[in-house]
C-alpha cells in the first residue's frame, strides 16, 4: 500500500492506557463481533461444553447501555506499534473520504465514526469488549474497537499478513457503521427477533455486505493511488482466512454451514471482490431482496 503518516484524526481514540475490568455485559444494540471472534467462541464452546454462538449474532440486553470512560493515560509503545497506530489513523482518514463522497453523491451527509485503540479489554456502549473477540463495531456509540494485537493474530494465526489485510479488517468494521447509518442494522435486529430461526442467515448476509463495503473502499483507494499490485489479492486472502468454514475447521475440525454467522471463505472473497469490481452500494445486496 502507498500511504504516508498524516495529521492525527480527532476520530482516532487511543485508549490503550486504560485498564479493562468486569465481565461481558450486553447492550447498546449489540456489538458486531469482530473477524477473530468466531474462532474464539468456537474454542470456548469446546472447553466449557456450552453453546456460546449467541455472542456471534450480537444478542444482548438493548437497555443495558454502558458509557465509555474517558481517554486513558499515555502508554508505552514501540516503533512498530507506533507505525501501526499511524496506519490506523490513515485508515480513519481514507475511509472517511470514501464514504463522505458516496453519501454526498446520494444527497446525504456521512456521519463519521470513531476508531478506538485498546489493550486487553475496554468498556463500550455495547458492553465490555475483549481483545480475544477481535475488532468489533458498536452501533450504540458508533465506534469501531480494536486491540492492535489482533493484526499479529491475523498474520501469524490466520495466515493473512500485510498492510492490505489489516486495511480489509478495518474497512469491514467501518462497513458495519455504514450499515448502521443506512438503517440496515436496525432492520436486521428486528428481523432476527421476529424470526429467530433466520438469525444466523441474516447475520451472514450482514457480514458479507460489510465485506462488500470493504471492497468499495478498496476501489476508491485504488483511484487515489493507495492500492499497489498484489494488494487486492492480500485482501482476498484475509477474507478467506476468516471464513466460517475455515475457522470452524480450525476450532473443531468440523464444518457446520447451518451455524455460519459470517459466511464461508468463498462467500467472503466473492463479496469483497464484487464491491471492488462494481464499486457501488447497490451491488452489495447480500440479503437478496
Amino acid at each position: 500500500m502507498r500511504w504516508t503518516p498524516g495529521k492525527r484524526n480527532e476520530n482516532l481514540e487511543d485508549r490503550r492506557g486504560e485498564s479493562g475490568g468486569g465481565g461481558f455485559r450486553g447492550g447498546g444494540g449489540g456489538m458486531r463481533l469482530g473477524l477473530g471472534g468466531t474462532v474464539i467462541v468456537l474454542v470456548l464452546g469446546l472447553i466449557f461444553g456450552q453453546d456460546f454462538t449467541s455472542i456471534l449474532s450480537g444478542t444482548g440486553d438493548p437497555t443495558a447501555v454502558q458509557q465509555a470512560p474517558p481517554t486513558g493515560a499515555p502508554v508505552a509503545s514501540s516503533p512498530s506499534e507506533d507505525r501501526t497506530v499511524e496506519f490506523a489513523n490513515f485508515m480513519v482518514n481514507d475511509t472517511e473520504k470514501t464514504w463522505a463522497e458516496i453519501f454526498a453523491a446520494g444527497g446525504q451527509q456521512y456521519q463519521e465514526p470513531k476508531l478506538v485503540l485498546f489493550r486487553d479489554g475496554i468498556e463500550s456502549a455495547c458492553g465490555f469488549g475483549q481483545a480475544a473477540t477481535g475488532p468489533f463495531y458498536c452501533p450504540g456509540d458508533q465506534k469501531v474497537y480494536i486491540d492492535l494485537g489482533f493484526f499479529d493474530e491475523l498474520s501469524q494465526r490466520f495466515g493473512a499478513p500485510g498492510e492490505f489485510a489489516r486495511a480489509y479488517v478495518l474497512a469491514h468494521e467501518f462497513g458495519h457503521h455504514v450499515q448502521n447509518l443506512l438503517g440496515t442494522e436496525r432492520e436486521l435486529r428486528r428481523a432476527q427477533q421476529q424470526n429467530p430461526q433466520s438469525a444466523n442467515a441474516l447475520s451472514v448476509a450482514m457480514e458479507l455486505q460489510a465485506d462488500c463495503f470493504a471492497g468499495i473502499w478498496a476501489a476508491s483507494a485504488n483511484k487515489r493511488g493507495v492500492v499497489e499490485q498484489g494488494d487486492v489479492e492480500g485482501g482476498l486472502k484475509a477474507a478467506a482466512a476468516v471464513g466460517d468454514d475455515r475457522l470452524q475447521r480450525m476450532g473443531t475440525g468440523r464444518v457446520n454451514p447451518e451455524s455460519f454467522t459470517h459466511g464461508s471463505s468463498a462467500q467472503r472473497m466473492q463479496w469483497f471482490q464484487r464491491g471492488y469490481t462494481e464499486n457501488k452500494v447497490s451491488a452489495c445486496n447480500t440479503f437478496g431482496r
